[in-house]
């Protein structure tokens, strides 16, 4: 097949080059973007008497044909026309002929490819955000349910302080929406229009670039053609985001793999998100939870792989920014793949109340608030941080919780310990009067699952 590039050639290019260099087995996902972009392009084109009005009708009217085709299946894509820019044009030059060949006057493939990616990723980058607002329900859903459900809080793996499990949830609702938060700031610099700016010098034809970004629905213009066709920060930047999105799934991931285990028990998978094993026939499987947790290493490989394709390349376009798209996309269809299955998964898995209430108490970890109650007393902090450190240990020895000490064991660590310090270390004590903004108080939490759902309702 003859290139639409191929004037100066005098020979066909080698099969092999033709299947090496060809994209279209994954960039003809950018059918639509391509399709809206060159819509916007040839109505430009025809406005400003670059090309007859006649052709720029007949040019827009087939282009929608073709959206039409390929969306009922009607259209096989070429591997000899290399991508999903070639693959259309040459379709639209079958269907109409010469006015097809005026569609490409004052564009290269070179802003062709860099708008497409920027309207592909602004489409995409929308669906996430509202997959995030859907976790961020569920999340809130869940913590509405369990704020007098009591649990250790954890650090360094060891029990460190009771929390509830609500206050646990909320945390991640913290983390879902800064990852709401930067995918929408990164969309803002995505969303600038490259069009116009060439191979990489622009060109001299009299293009309306405000009109075609207004059209595709940009806010702003590029200011630069050499970086117009050249930037790729802000796939870099997505793939960022959308590697946070798996790290934070990951950790929750991680912590449901070991809470589901007999050692915690804090909470069962439902059957229908769990297997089993093919050799023992007791095994209850978390790969759901397992499979996210893994799946989060292949995003932070396109992560990486993104920044080292882009760290050697001099301006302008170069044949080695065709590799941003595999890992771009791959990270995109990962992230959709895990969000909702997340979402269902903890949406559905049981949580063991009792076991979280036990295991709470085990660990010591009323003790700050044991030296807390010596302060309260008159104590400095640094000698009722001794003073515990020794009544744990005694504890320790002789198998006891610090709540099942009696008045005279704890009398002889302290002679200001009187029978109220029952009540000021029990479990509920514990959490209920850490009060402070940011807290898993009942109170503080509860108002901070209001405030969430007061974010969601606006979004």
């Amino acid at each position: 097949m003859a290139k639409l590039w191929g004037g100066r050639f005098q020979k066909s290019t080698d099969k092999k080059v033709d299947d090496f260099n060809s994209s279209i087995r994954f960039d003809k996902r950018m059918y639509k973007q391509d399709i809206k972009g060159s819509v916007a392009h040839a109505t430009m084109l025809g406005r400003q008497n670059i090309i007859p009005k006649e052709d720029s009708d007949k040019i827009v009217a087939e282009l929608k044909n073709i959206l039409k085709d390929i969306e009922d299946g009607k259209v096989e894509f070429e591997i000899d026309a290399e991508d999903i820019h070639m693959n259309i044009e040459k379709i639209l030059i079958e269907r109409i002929g010469d006015a097809g060949k005026r569609l490409h006057t004052g564009r290269s493939r070179n802003d062709q490819v860099a708008l497409d990616i920027r309207m592909y990723l602004m489409d995409e980058t929308a669906d996430i955000e509202e997959m995030l607002i859907h976790t961020l329900n569920v999340l809130v859903d869940l913590a509405s349910d369990h704020t007098e459900t009591i649990m250790p809080g954890y650090t360094h793996l060891q029990k460190a302080q009771p929390v509830t499990f609500a206050h646990h949830l909320m945390a991640y609702f913290e983390m879902f929406k800064r990852d709401l938060s930067r995918l929408r700031d990164c969309r803002k610099r995505t969303n600038v229009m490259p069009l116009g700016s060439g191979a990489l010098a622009g060109t001299t034809y009299p293009l309306d670039r405000e009109f075609v970004a207004s059209e595709l629905g940009f806010d702003a213009v590029t200011m630069n053609s050499l970086d117009g066709v050249s930037d790729r920060d802000f796939v870099i930047e997505l793939a960022n985001c959308l590697a946070l999105v798996m790290m934070h799934l990951s950790r929750f991931c991680e912590e449901l793999i070991l809470w589901s285990s007999n050692e915690f028990s804090f909470v069962e998978m439902d059957d229908a998100f769990s297997t089993g094993s093919s050799i023992m026939p007791q095994k209850k499987n978390p790969d759901v939870a397992e499979l996210i947790r893994g799946k989060a290493g292949r995003v932070y490989g396109h992560l990486m792989g993104l920044l080292t394709t882009m760290k050697g390349i001099p301006l302008a376009y170069n044949k080695d920014m065709q590799e941003d798209k595999e890992p771009i996309f791959d990270s995109i269809d990962t992230v959709k793949l895990c969000l909702p299955v997340f979402c269902d998964m903890i949406a559905t898995m049981t949580v063991k109340k009792d076991n979280m209430l036990k295991g709470s108490k085990g660990g010591f970890t009323n003790a700050t608030d044991v030296a807390d109650y010596l302060v309260k007393k008159g104590l400095p902090f640094r000698e009722a941080h001794a003073v515990v450190g020794r009544m744990v240990f005694y504890s320790i020895e002789h198998d006891k919780a610090l709540d099942d000490l009696t008045m005279d064991e704890f009398k002889e660590f302290s002679d200001i310990i009187e029978d109220d310090i029952y009540n000021a270390i029990s479990m509920e004590t514990c959490v209920n009067d850490r009060k402070v903004i940011g807290g898993p108080a009942k109170e503080v939490v509860e108002k901070a699952i209001a405030d969430a759902k007061e974010f969601l309702a606006q979004q």
